[in-house]
């Protein structure tokens, strides 16, 4: 097993060129957030790692991954690696807003990823790789910029967070064979998680947090 393919998520996952013969190269379904439910939009990296994050909070109903900032529309896998999309890749995650609230759902994105680091995230450099908080609408805004600010007055991490809040203008869901990785295919899954250092690094930048 090669170290490219330990530390890249999904290096070798890029669909081939036939992907409207195969269902799973196809965009995912993108769920509507039901009764009593929100939608909040992250980049933290390898969006399998932040799918598989974001599935042990209580209260997330439902994740997606996908593609968020960039110029291009319908985005693939391979657009958005290429670092000439503009897209960064993201997570969708729809939550009970009876179990949890906009900022309890910030406030574990931050706790999952180094808002420090504006070259990517942990072994995965690049642009596409890089930390967002995409907003939905101006009440976001004002929680995630507040919210950030205050977590900057504690000083808990070595400096302010570099982490960038956006507003959003479309999410595209990624490929069917992108979506709940870390359940479909733990056997690659796990050892580029554990390969990349991500939970390592997190736990340092995160070592002052009392």
């Amino acid at each position: 097993m090669s170290l490219l393919f330990l530390f890249a998520c999904a290096v070798d996952a890029a669909p081939p060129k036939s992907a409207a013969k195969d269902p799973e190269k196809a965009p995912a379904a993108l769920p509507a957030p039901g009764p009593g439910q929100a939608v909040a939009v992250f980049a933290g990296g390898c969006f399998w790692c932040m799918e598989s994050d974001f599935d042990g909070l209580e209260g997330i109903v439902h994740t997606t991954s996908g593609y968020a900032g960039g110029h291009l529309k319908n985005p693939t896998y391979g657009d958005v690696t290429s670092e000439t999309s503009g897209h960064l890749e993201a997570v969708r995650v729809v939550y009970d807003t009876s179990k949890l609230t906009y900022d309890q759902v910030l406030d574990y994105y931050w706790h999952h990823v180094d808002p420090l680091d504006v070259g990517g995230q942990f072994c995965d450099r690049g642009e596409s790789y890089t930390t967002a908080v995409f907003t939905l609408d101006a009440t976001q805004k004002a929680s995630a910029e507040a919210n950030k600010q205050a977590l900057d007055a504690r000083k808990v991490l070595a400096s302010p967070i570099r982490t960038p809040i956006i507003p959003i203008d479309t999410f595209w869901a990624g490929e069917v064979y992108h979506q709940d990785f870390h359940e479909k295919n733990p056997g690659r899954y796990l050892p580029y998680r554990m390969g990349c250092g991500r939970d390592l690094k997190v736990a340092a930048v995160w070592a002052n947090e009392k």
